[in-house]
């Protein structure tokens, strides 16, 4: 018999008080910048248990305006922005290149929790990008060395060969370079916290970059959920 789809959702609940707690949020407390209270709510995230709380979705749109969306690993989040990698010849990457702005969303269930950002995008150097790739696993080397990104694959079978010549590479030279991969850097306009009620009274603080100003400057305001 075949799976209902309507029934499942219907099945489904929302923030299941066995699994999340929705802590309280005075925006009125909140720092006068977005940094902080991301890091502070990262933190939050890891200690209430929330598996990979480093993921997040990645919004870019193609030359012609259409929209894609995809799952990516945050890969750090200073003054500088928030900072993830993936191959130039990727079709993110493409996308990045043709139009250098994108959107970020993080979802925390286990505290009903979603922080969202966007703003421009530039390229961190070369240098920055290797050592970044050097700081992680064999296994994130031997990925970004088995390249081809978003190309279109023959076979599993040509996939299984050269991931394997990737793999002993990497193990056996890791400081092996992979020219192609880039580490990309969001320098947010905006940022959105939203915070879940269980009366459905979400609270949601978006800062906003002032354009005008040669400093670092953030005004924030409440949204209707």
């Amino acid at each position: 018999m075949g799976t209902d789809l309507h029934e499942l959702l219907t099945s489904l609940r929302v923030w299941d008080p066995e699994l999340t707690e929705l802590p309280a949020f005075d925006p009125a407390a909140a720092p006068a910048e977005p940094l902080p209270l991301f890091t502070r709510w990262f933190a939050e995230a890891v200690a209430a248990g929330q598996p990979e709380p480093h993921t997040m979705s990645l919004a870019t749109a193609d030359a012609e305006g259409l929209p894609d969306v995809r799952i990516v690993m945050l890969h750090g989040a200073d003054a500088d922005g928030w900072s993830f990698a993936t191959h130039a010849h990727s079709r993110k990457g493409g996308h990045l290149a043709a139009r250098p702005y994108a959107a970020l969303a993080f979802y925390w269930p286990v505290l009903g929790r979603q922080v969202r950002v966007r703003g421009p995008v530039a390229t961190a150097p070369a240098e920055e990008a290797r050592a970044d790739l050097r700081a992680r696993s064999a296994g994130a080397l031997a990925s970004a060395l088995t390249g081809r990104q978003s190309e279109v694959l023959d076979s599993p079978e040509e996939l299984t060969r050269a991931s394997e010549a990737a793999w002993e590479l990497a193990r056996r030279e890791p400081d092996t370079p992979a020219p192609s991969w880039t580490l990309y850097r969001l320098r947010p306009d905006e940022v959105e916290f939203f915070q879940g009620d269980t009366l459905r009274r979400h609270i949601r603080l978006r800062y906003r970059r002032s354009p005008r100003s040669s400093r670092e400057v953030w005004s924030s305001e409440l949204l209707w959920p």
